[in-house]
C-alpha cells in the first residue's frame, strides 16, 4: 500500500476511534447513516461510490474524495471509468474542481498502481 493512502486510513481510522468513542448519540448516528446510505439496496453501491465521489469532487472535500477514491477502487472501477466520472465532476463544479481533480488522478495512480 502506497505511504499516501496508508496514512490517510491510519489518520481516518484513528480519528473515527476518538470521535466515536465519545458516544454522542448525533455523530454516532450520523456516521451511522452515512454507512448505510452506501449499503447495497435499489442502486449498487459502485453506483453509489461514483455518485459520492462526484459529490464530493463538486464540494471540494479532499478526505471524502480520497476516502471514495479507495472505495471506488475496492469496487473494480476501471480507471476509464474513473476520469468519466471526473469529467462529470468538472462539468456539474465548473473549472474550480480542476485542483481537485489532480490531486484524484495523483491519488487514484497510487491506487492503482499497489
Amino acid at each position: 500500500m502506497g505511504k499516501a493512502i496508508e496514512e490517510f486510513n491510519d489518520y481516518r481510522a484513528k480519528m473515527n476511534e476518538v470521535i466515536l468513542g465519545k458516544q454522542n448519540k448525533v455523530i454516532n448516528r450520523l456516521f451511522n447513516l452515512d454507512t448505510n446510505t452506501y449499503a447495497e439496496g435499489a442502486l449498487s453501491t459502485k453506483t453509489k461510490e461514483m455518485l459520492g465521489l462526484v459529490a464530493s469532487m463538486v464540494l471540494r472535500c479532499d478526505d471524502c474524495i480520497k476516502y471514495h477514491l479507495g472505495k471506488s477502487y475496492e469496487q473494480g472501477i476501471t480507471t476509464e471509468e474513473m476520469y468519466e466520472i471526473f469529467a462529470v465532476a468538472n462539468i456539474v463544479g465548473g473549472t474550480i474542481v480542476i485542483p481537485h481533480t489532480r490531486r484524484a488522478a495523483e491519488y487514484w495512480e497510487e491506487l492503482i498502481s499497489q
